[in-house]
This record gives C-alpha cells, sequence and structure tokens, in this order.
C-alpha cells in the first residue's frame, strides 16, 4: 500500500491483478496506469501551471491517469483495509431519513467520510458507564445516525441508521434534537458553525485538514480512538439537558444495505458453490438487461434526490438491475428502493424473477462513495465468470452521477470511463465552451479507454441513453435479445 502513494516509476499494483488483461493491455497502450498516487497528482498540478501542457487532449489524458490512482489504489486499499479493520459488511436492515432521530434520546450525527471515528462512536455509544450519565440526565439511551459517507460506513457494519445525505446536514440540526454534529471531511457545510448557534447542538470538528471557524475542535488520533470517542459522547450527553423547542418529522424507511462482492457470491450461488454464474447467465439470456452503476452526491443545482430516483426508476422498469454508492443509495433508500418488496412496484419481470429468487432488493448498496472500487471489483469477476467478453469494455454495463457536485465526483467519472464505461454525467463538467473538448469527451475518448462521457440533465433521457448503450453492447455480444423487453414509458 505504501508503494502505491510515494513509489516514482513502474506500475501501482491493483490494475494488473484484477483488470481482464485486455483492459490491462489498453492501459499500457496509452499509459493509463498510474506509477504512484501521489505521484501522479503532483505531475498534474505541474502540467495545469501556466505555460506546460497546452493540448487539450495530452491534458484530458493524464487526467485519466491520475483519476486510475483514485479508483483502481487510493479507493481500492481504503475499502480492503475497512473491511480487515471493521469486518466486511453483510446484508443488514437499517432505516433512513429524518425520522430516525429520537426526542427521548441523546443524538449524535457522525458526518463525513473516514470510519475510524464514527466506528468508535457506535461502540462508546453502547458503553454501560456512558449509557448511566445519560439516564440520570433523563435521556432513554444513546443514538448514534449518519449523514453522507460516514453514514454509509456505520449502516453497512453496525446497522446504524441514517439521517440523509449532503443536503439533509442543516435539516437534521433545525429538528432541535441533535446534541453534537461530529464532522471529519468532505461534504461538511462551512455555515455549520453559525448554523449551530440558532439551536443547542454542538458542532465538533475532528480533522486538523478540516478545521471550522466557530466550531469546538478535538482532534482525533487513532492510538487514543475509543478515549476520544468516549469524550465526544460524553459532550453530547452533557448537551442533553440544554435542548430548546424539538420538531422532528416521522419519516422514515426501511432499508437493506451491506453488499459487497464477496458476499454477493454467496447470495448469487449459495454458500457451498459461491459464484457469479447466475448472474452471468441472466444478463446472457436477457432475464436482465444490463447492469447500472448510479452514484454520487446531492447539488443545489437540481431538487434534491429526484434525479437518482427518476433515472433509478427508468432503470429498473427496463430490467437494469442498479448497484449503488454513497448519498445517491441513501436518496433511493428514503422512497424504499432498498426494499426486496420495491422490486413488484418498480422493476420489470426479469429483475422481479431475479429478486424473489435471491431474496434481494432491485437496488444493492455498497457502501460509502469510497467502495466504488466494489463496483470495479464486480466488473472485473463479471469478465472472469465468462461469457460476457474479454475486457471490462466489452460488458452491457454504464455508470452515472445524476447530481454531481465537486471534484471527486469528476475524479469518479474520470477512472470510470478509463476503465471503459459509458458515463451519464450531470450537471456537466465546465467544458461544454469547448466543442472540441465537449466532442473529445463525449466521442473521441472511447478510442483510447472504451468508454466516454455523456452530457444529459433529464435524468430519464439521460437512464434512456444508458440503456441504449447497454443494447449495443449486447448486440455486440450477440446475446439474446432482453427476455421482457418493453417501450419507454413516461415515469410516473
Amino acid at each position: 500500500a505504501l508503494n502505491h502513494w510515494s513509489q516514482q516509476e513502474g506500475e501501482i499494483t491493483f490494475p494488473s491483478i484484477r483488470a481482464p488483461q485486455k483492459t490491462v493491455e489498453r492501459w499500457r497502450k496509452h499509459d493509463l496506469i498510474p506509477r504512484g498516487i501521489d505521484r501522479e497528482i503532483v505531475e498534474t498540478l505541474h502540467r495545469t501551471h501556466e505555460g506546460v501542457d497546452a493540448d487539450y487532449k495530452s491534458i484530458i489524458r493524464f487526467g485519466l491517469k491520475t483519476s486510475m490512482g483514485d479508483g483502481w489504489g487510493g479507493a481500492m486499499i481504503a475499502t480492503e483495509l475497512g473491511d480487515i479493520l471493521f469486518g466486511e459488511p453483510k446484508p443488514i436492515r437499517s432505516k433512513v431519513n429524518i425520522g430516525v432521530l429520537n426526542k427521548e434520546m441523546v443524538n449524535i450525527v457522525v458526518h463525513g467520510h473516514e470510519p475510524t471515528l464514527s466506528e468508535m462512536i457506535v461502540k462508546a455509544s453502547f458503553d454501560k458507564e456512558l449509557l448511566k450519565v445519560a439516564e440520570d440526565k433523563g435521556a432513554k439511551g444513546i443514538n448514534v445516525v449518519g449523514i453522507c459517507c460516514t453514514a454509509n460506513e456505520i449502516l453497512m457494519r453496525q446497522g446504524a441508521s441514517v439521517v440523509g445525505n449532503f443536503l439533509n446536514q442543516e435539516l437534521a440540526i433545525a429538528t432541535g434534537v441533535v446534541e453534537a454534529m461530529v464532522v471529519d471531511v468532505q461534504c461538511i457545510m462551512p455555515a455549520l458553525s453559525e448554523h449551530v448557534t440558532r439551536f443547542h447542538t454542538k458542532l465538533i470538528t475532528t480533522s486538523s485538514k478540516a478545521r471550522i471557524k466557530g466550531a469546538h475542535h478535538i482532534q482525533f488520533n487513532e492510538e487514543k480512538a475509543y478515549t476520544i470517542a468516549k469524550e465526544i459522547v460524553r459532550i453530547a450527553i452533557n448537551n442533553f439537558t440544554n435542548r430548546g423547542e424539538a420538531d422532528v418529522p416521522l419519516n422514515k424507511t426501511d432499508l437493506v444495505a451491506g453488499f459487497t462482492v464477496e458476499n454477493l457470491f454467496e447470495i448469487l450461488g449459495g454458500k457451498y458453490r459461491a459464484t457469479f454464474r447466475p448472474l452471468n447467465d441472466a444478463i446472457i439470456s436477457g432475464r436482465l438487461r444490463g447492469i447500472a452503476a448510479v452514484i454520487g452526491c446531492n447539488t443545489v443545482r437540481k431538487v434534491q434526490d429526484k434525479s437518482h430516483i427518476d433515472m433509478v426508476k427508468e432503470l429498473l422498469k427496463n430490467d437494469v438491475l442498479v448497484v449503488m454508492t454513497g448519498c445517491a443509495a441513501t436518496a433511493c433508500a428514503k422512497i424504499g428502493l432498498l426494499q426486496p418488496e420495491s422490486a413488484e412496484i418498480y422493476a420489470g419481470k426479469g429483475i422481479q424473477e431475479i429478486c424473489k429468487a435471491v431474496g434481494i432488493p432491485p437496488v444493492l448498496h455498497l457502501g460509502s462513495c469510497v467502495d466504488n472500487s466494489r463496483i470495479l471489483v464486480a466488473l472485473c469477476e463479471i469478465i472472469k465468470e465468462g461469457g460476457l467478453g474479454e475486457s471490462l469494455s466489452d460488458l452491457p454495463v454504464a455508470g452515472a452521477a445524476p447530481e454531481a457536485m465537486c471534484e471527486k465526483a469528476i475524479a469518479i467519472g474520470f477512472y470510470a470511463v478509463a476503465s471503459g464505461c459509458f458515463v451519464a454525467y450531470s450537471p456537466a463538467m465546465r467544458v461544454l465552451g469547448s466543442k472540441n473538448l465537449t466532442k473529445y469527451l463525449t466521442e473521441e475518448i472511447e478510442e483510447v479507454t472504451g468508454g466516454k462521457f455523456c452530457f444529459e440533465d433529464n435524468p430519464v433521457e439521460a437512464a434512456r441513453r444508458m440503456i441504449d448503450h447497454i443494447d449495443m453492447k449486447r448486440n455486440q455480444l450477440k446475446l439474446n435479445p432482453p427476455m421482457y423487453d418493453v417501450p419507454y414509458k413516461k415515469i410516473n
């Protein structure tokens, strides 16, 4: 792992040992495998300085190489280490939406992207001494819930409830029942420190990289993780009696999360014959049209969650199995799409048959945005199982970020395209002012990677573009036509 970060020459390991040989050959032909993660980031900073790289194709291609260090390097390492440190997730039931906040309990909201402290806070919430202190303050327990990808980490492994996604963070505080919001890095609104002054909530920052003026800072140290977690929980407990007016909506929905490549083997093939064969056969036969990964954040440029939900509904109607991570998964969880029962309401006949047979939802929650690497590994396993081509770009799959919000979404979109995927991305990156650059990203780059971008703001139309791409790949593989093909329908 250390070599992945700091080495100056050679190749990082995961691309060549996990990806299909044909894909690796394409990457090597176009020099897309990173030498080291930091190595390429430093060169990107240099190339984009005044007076250095002035060829848009050259800049973009090196951006692809840098992004590969994210998806096939940093993110993949983080997922592997997370599973080692905290245990591999297993399918688990929980609840989502603002209604998971409890008026009678001490409520601690963990928010951000680093799971180490949040895992310890969950553990500390069951500490008998702290529970006794909470009881003495008049509370009926300690309720640790999450927002953004920290929420997904403790959901996947601990079954902790999810308050919401990115644009829910201010609303959670506005209920008046959040004793402490504990944040680390990424997707934290700096204005939270002003927002909490209207309520009793304490905003606690924990990373030296993400200080916020006006917040209470407790520096997290891995060597004292549990001690620091207990200190934070105690602060929240002591704040319980300072509550003012409370208004907690009743909205909350059941969900099933915790899917990984490893447990999908067992779910699909059984404990003693764990395999992806049933999945491949379902695609080959046409019972499944293909697979779509819908990921990403919320953006204030769109109505919260609507693009995720409309896109996923259209995909499901047309028998495209959906895998999700991050805030996108939370969006669909709120309306019940992460329940096995939802297949009968939203999905086509092919997905209904599969969900009924193996007991899974039509939308599979694979974790936080870091866990997008699970999707990459799953695609590699599908190729390895056979019958669906020799390269990742051969697969009848597509990706989407229909509510893209920040630079991280661009990096994820880039490593998906670099891996040979068709990616519907909206709102578009700031490239539409250049016809040449837009054409390169949406057409010509396919000659380099096998993947390309689609900048379509309408989520239903973007879903149809994804379905068209999946159908094209099916035709190229000479697969059976979709078993239950239906004309495009208008979303309800």
